[in-house]
């Protein structure tokens, strides 16, 4: 192999992921078996089957047992909305974690107290062990589940206060602006952090996606004069959806 020559088995996979991007495999087609990858292409059983394993880690193709190998229909991306922080009232967690206007969905969400992990501790500004609530949400939209939260606040902020638990009380189902001001703590300022990584199986059992799949995972933290009051990562389909921002120019 000379010197940037691809692999023989990602050449294959690239021959293969361009038919079915340009729709001569469209959705529900068998892929071809190892046997014809092997003949067409002239290579060993080893390549044909690392081809497919290529191009069912990138979601393009699902094994079905018993039948074979098919071509996965592709979701067309869906936006989701995010913004600079805005003071607004009322705003409940899913209009939180999408700011579209017409956004509408439903949630549903477990709270528990722990100790702060050592990297939970670090993005709350406080000891490893120290006890937060932590709540996790399941977001869906029209029945369908889009995203997944899983938020940290340190008890030593709301604890012993009527919104400690995020989803109960009189403040219940609020989002973290309209909670904390309940307890004269003005969020001023919110930073986000946005990555990708494979789903943990739990995630994308969660989402309905499949094993192997990219998450983006957005790390939001809430502040109130420099202090965090509210940490969370937002876990969201990266086959499914897109992230647009909408940021104030000041």
């Amino acid at each position: 192999m000379t010197f940037g020559e691809q692999p023989a088995y990602l050449r294959v996979a690239s021959d293969l992921r361009e038919k079915i991007v340009n729709g001569a495999l469209p959705p529900h087609t068998r892929l071809p078996s190892q046997a014809r990858i092997r003949e067409e292409y002239g290579v060993s059983d080893t390549v044909a089957l690392e081809a497919r394993k290529v191009l069912m880690a990138e979601g393009l193709v699902e094994g079905r047992s018993g039948s074979g190998t098919y071509v996965r229909e592709r979701p067309v991306p869906r936006r989701i909305a995010r913004s600079g922080y805005r003071p607004e009232t009322g705003v409940n967690p899913f209009r939180q974690e999408q700011t579209t206007e017409g956004a509408r969905g439903t949630w549903e969400s477990r709270s528990e107290q722990e100790g702060a992990s050592p990297e939970i501790a670090e993005r709350l500004g406080i000891e490893p062990g120290d006890r937060v609530m932590r709540t996790h949400y399941v977001f869906r939209e029209a029945g369908e589940p889009i995203m997944l939260s899983t938020s940290w606040e340190p008890l030593a902020v709301t604890g012993r206060t009527p919104v400690m638990l995020p989803e109960e009380g009189p403040l219940g189902g609020c989002g973290v602006v309209d909670r904390m001001a309940a307890i004269d703590i003005v969020v001023d300022n919110v930073a986000e952090e946005v990555g990708a990584r494979p789903g943990l199986a739990e995630e994308l059992l969660a989402l309905g996606g499949v094993p192997g799949h990219v998450v983006i995972v957005i790390g939001r933290t809430y502040y109130a004069s420099g202090r965090a009051v509210e940490t969370a990562d937002v876990v969201v389909p990266a086959d499914r959806y897109r992230i647009a921002y909408h940021l104030p120019v000041r």
